[in-house]
């Protein structure tokens, strides 16, 4: 059964306002994730423009990069998430959108993050997405892009208590579609994490660190 495109942000909005503040806490641990973001701030000049796919809570990605002085944007498709990073990180800015809709300006970013943020989009959509950002990104501009490395398609699942409907790609296959969206992976981090909930597995993560 194909779920009709239109559905795809309304089931993400309702998973992650369902979760809200538990969802920062299940991830607070993820050693990986404030690595990239070390990396990331390596590489940025002060006041970059950073654009934040799936901002979640704020936290550690819109926080970190505002502590650094960055001009950052979080777009989110769940109202609740928005509603807690906005208290979280007064210094960004927040928009509630499915950013599949929006407008992205060719070379207007110097960095665009997107955490796991895909995973609910089909693989058509994902690989146009990832072509966005990358035409976003101005010359040298970095992304990092995390997800859970599966080849699988549509599968139905369960993340921390709530129903998913979930998308990837294997590593391999992750890596050709940011190669071929102009982009050159620069270092790769393969991780198994355990989110903190009681209804959590263990879940492989992959991290690409790439530039335009």
């Amino acid at each position: 059964m194909t779920i009709p495109v239109e559905d795809n942000g309304r089931r993400a909005a309702r998973v992650f306002d369902a979760l809200g503040p538990a969802y920062e806490k299940a991830f607070a641990h993820a050693e990986a994730h404030r690595r990239s973001l070390d990396w990331l701030l390596g590489r940025l000049a002060p006041g970059s423009r950073v654009l934040d796919v799936g901002s979640g809570t704020g936290r550690p990605t819109a926080a970190t990069l505002v502590a650094a002085g960055h001009d950052v944007l979080g777009v989110d498709v769940s109202p609740v998430m928005v509603e807690l990073a906005a208290r979280q990180v007064p210094g960004a800015r927040f928009q509630c959108a499915d950013v599949r809709g929006l407008s992205l300006d060719e070379g207007s970013l110097d960095a665009v993050c997107v955490y796991f943020s895909l995973l609910q989009l089909d693989r058509a959509e994902q690989t146009e997405l990832i072509g966005r950002f990358a035409r976003a990104l101005a010359p040298g501009g970095s992304l990092v892009l995390a997800t859970v490395p599966l080849d699988v398609a549509g599968v139905d699942a369960v993340f921390m208590g709530q129903p998913v409907r979930v998308t990837s790609f294997d590593g391999e296959a992750l890596v050709e579609v940011v190669r071929d969206a102009g982009l050159t992976v620069l270092a790769e981090e393969n991780t198994l994490f355990t989110p903190d909930h009681p209804e959590a597995v263990p879940e492989p993560h992959l991290f690409l660190y790439c530039a335009r």
